[in-house]
């Protein structure tokens, strides 16, 4: 199971892990299990490189089986790829004429016809039934082919070999990251510390990170090391509510409920479960805990090393749950114990209110227009002096404003600097609509700071050229204050279209080399195959999933999905709405890129939604396809997924999305942009355009890898070469370590 799970992490990484004690054999000579093993996985899109080659040669053939074994559950080999329709290329010619037939030959229960598996009367002359694998009126499958298409991809997964020394860097990487994890580092790292020791000299980088660090060594007994991890109350309130929700942001109650609430809405008002769902997750989140669990937690607040009214300042934003958690807590009968003098007094000032709030007084001095009191107290906390930044230059001005802040701005964390730079072009545009993501909420878009209005274009643009001048010398001043005695430098190309992760904290985990937000994927052939697979290890049931695509025109849309089966350039394999036992089911969308350059579409948009009450099931899996040899589809069953055509592919995990935009072509550029947008609404037609649009030009407003390297060579006056001889190389096998990447913010 071990060794299981770390295969899995390092195949993320587009690597192979193998312990060096596995290790065994000396000879250069490929083994027949080692040829078997190098032609099974080649059909599945993977090969090894010749460091990894020669230590997969010279391992037991049981970890060889091990290894094979893990990249087929990985791919999803066994699951069951079969679609509602055969060779679904081809129209079945059905139309709502046969719905509505059959829909009256089951209410009077006439006998003329054909009756299924399923229980429903399918009349003579409506759906042809020998296309479908089930029952074309429900969506309920019955056949199952086991056979799978392979070897058709043109492009292989070339995997590095990863020994204890490349694990230990990932696993220290992943901790010491200085951006927040996103839901793949997050699973790879709960992994790793399931089953490595953690280490006492790297330093935790964000306190997301630091709430998975504390689970651990909690639940290896060890509190009193956990206490010390613990520098503010809204530590203790992240943590508590991690354990809670297993949210690593501190959403409010009242928005998981709403959310929840809002997912289990549904088109029919026989079917909306919204009432019941609101109530159930109410409910859910009431605490509770044990006696033993309430004298750790008022431990921790006892030994706080923080003044009373700092404290009870720190607790005044999420006070209605600081409430909560104290009665919950039964802090105030511990409070009465000897030995909690503390507790005693920060419970005092946060009842009566003793306290004055920071944020508070900067309200107050802002709206009386007073600028040198409010930068003053900004300047106190130079990070939120950085996120309202913008906002008060309008309120202020420019000028006064810049002067303030770049007092503080070396003491600003790198990460905010370089979104500073990144999102100035957009906020300064009073054209623009932005995209946002509210805390436990959707993609939204937003309109523009009215204040924006004014300012003339040549002042606004004064402004983003402050920011980025400001930003850009910062950033050179820190890196010229390493030391650094190397001369060369090679920046791979490929890093100028890989942005770098700042505040992406996807939702959805990549089991297949992973992929930064706004990566974009060359297409090779003429067509790309959209697929989504739901419901393993699942008892049959009703549970409907859709797949569908959003076709963009200068002057119209179109839509492909389950109530339209064919687009201009696009065929669906059909609306399966039930699941079989255990094995889960599948859809596709076929797309056709010529028909659509042709036609003169713009985009097409990817998405998957739960019609069906409730989110996205979890472990739904989504990607696309794409090979410039043809991709077939099986005539007898109608399958058409293969591994190693796949470009990407994501598992969602949590449970708070209703629909999901996982991709977006470029029909001109022939190429897909990955990106995770999620948005409310049981149907493709939810999906808001523009909002697509808003977070397409964020993304292209993010800082690429290679740009924050060109920066660093200039800085430390490193000549940039294109040799893999330099004294510093940085490749895409660098690049693929998000967290990794994240050192070069320098603090």
């Amino acid at each position: 199971m071990k060794t299981n799970e770390l295969l899995k992490i390092s195949l993320r990484q587009n690597a192979l892990y193998i312990p060096s004690e596995f290790i065994t054999g000396t000879t250069t000579t490929i083994t027949g299990p080692t040829s078997v093993l190098v032609a099974n996985v080649s059909k599945l899109g993977f090969a090894f490189s010749e460091e990894a080659l020669q230590a997969v040669n010279a391992v037991h053939p049981t970890y060889k089986l091990e290894i094979q074994d893990t990249i087929k559950e990985v791919v999803g080999v066994n699951k069951n790829w079969t679609p509602l329709v055969k060779n679904w290329e081809i129209p079945t010619g059905e139309s709502l004429y046969d719905h509505i037939t059959t829909f009256f030959a089951n209410v009077f229960k006439t006998n003329k016809g054909t009756t299924l598996a399923c229980g429903h009367i399918i009349p003579a002359n409506t759906f042809p039934l020998e296309r479908y694998n089930g029952c074309p009126y429900c969506g309920t499958p019955f056949e199952f082919d086991t056979t799978k298409q392979e070897g058709q991809g043109s492009k292989m997964k070339v995997l590095e070999l990863w020994t204890e020394k490349e694990l230990n860097e990932f696993y220290y990487s992943l901790l010491s990251s200085k951006t927040a994890l996103d839901a793949t580092q997050v699973d790879s790292l709960k992994a790793l510390l399931s089953y490595l020791p953690l280490p006492n000299e790297v330093k935790i980088g964000i306190k997301e990170t630091m709430m998975l660090v504390i689970d651990t060594l909690i639940d290896l007994d060890k509190e009193e090391k956990a206490s010390s991890l613990f520098t503010s109350p809204t530590d203790i309130l992240r943590y508590l509510w991690y354990k809670k929700t297993n949210l690593l942001q501190i959403i409010e109650p009242k928005t998981i409920i709403n959310r929840i609430a809002s997912n289990n809405q549904h088109f029919f008002v026989a079917a909306d479960n919204s009432a019941k769902a609101k109530l159930i997750t109410a409910i859910d989140l009431k605490l509770k805990y044990s006696r033993k669990e309430c004298l750790m937690v008022a431990t921790w607040l006892n030994n706080l090393p923080l003044e009373a009214e700092k404290a009870c300042e720190m607790m005044h934003p999420k006070r209605a749950m600081w409430v909560r958690f104290i009665r919950a807590l039964r802090l105030p009968e511990y409070s009465k114990r000897k030995g909690f003098e503390a507790l005693k007094t920060l419970l005092d000032v946060f009842y009566n209110q003793t306290y004055e709030v920071w944020q508070g007084k900067v309200n107050y001095f802002r709206l009386k227009s007073d600028a040198a009191t409010t930068f003053a107290l900004l300047q106190e906390r130079p990070g939120l002096f950085a996120r309202s930044l913008f906002s008060n230059m309008l309120w202020f001005g420019p000028d006064e404003t810049i002067a303030a802040f770049e007092k503080i701005i070396d003491k600003v964390p790198a990460r905010l600097v370089f979104t500073l730079n990144m999102y100035a072009q957009n906020y300064f545009d009073s054209n623009i609509q932005r995209s946002v993501k509210p805390l436990g909420g959707v993609n939204k878009k937003i309109g523009s700071n009215r204040l924006l209005t004014l300012y003339n274009e040549d002042q606004l643009k004064a402004m983003q050229n402050q920011i980025e001048d400001l930003c850009l010398l910062a950033m050179e001043k820190r890196f010229a204050a390493q030391k650094n005695e190397n001369k060369t430098i090679y920046i791979d190309s490929q890093l100028f279209n890989m942005p770098v992760s700042i505040g992406d904290r996807s939702e959805s985990i990549q089991d297949l080399p992973v992929a930064l937000m706004g990566t974009r994927f060359p297409i090779a052939g003429n067509t790309v195959r959209l697929f989504m697979q739901w419901g393993q290890g699942l008892p049959a049931q009703h549970l409907d999933m859709d797949l569908s695509c959003h076709i963009a025109y200068a002057n119209k849309t179109e839509i492909c999905s389950y109530s339209q089966l064919q687009a201009t350039g696009c065929t669906h394999s059909g609306d399966i709405r039930s699941i079989p036992n255990q094995i889960g089911t599948a859809e596709y969308i076929n797309i056709d890129v010529n028909a659509l350059a042709y036609a003169g579409a713009k985009y097409v948009t990817f998405t998957c939604n739960a019609y069906s009450n409730g989110s996205i099931t979890p472990n739904l899996v989504v990607g696309w396809m794409n090979s410039k040899y043809p991709m077939t589809i099986s005539e007898r069953s109608g399958v058409a997924y293969d591994p190693s055509c796949v470009d990407h592919q994501v598992r969602v995990t949590q449970n708070v999305a209703k629909g999901l935009v996982f991709g977006v072509l470029d029909v001109a550029k022939r190429e897909i942009v990955w990106l995770e947008m999620t948005f409310g609404g049981q149907v493709v037609q939810g999906l808001d355009y523009k909002g697509v649009q808003a977070l397409l030009a964020k993304l292209s407003s993010k800082l690429n890898i290679g740009s924050l390297l060109t920066i660093k060579a200039k800085a430390q006056k490193l000549q940039i070469v294109d040799s893999l001889d330099a004294d510093e190389v940085y490749d895409q096998k660098w690049a693929i370590n998000a967290a990794a990447v994240t050192q070069l913010l320098v603090d």
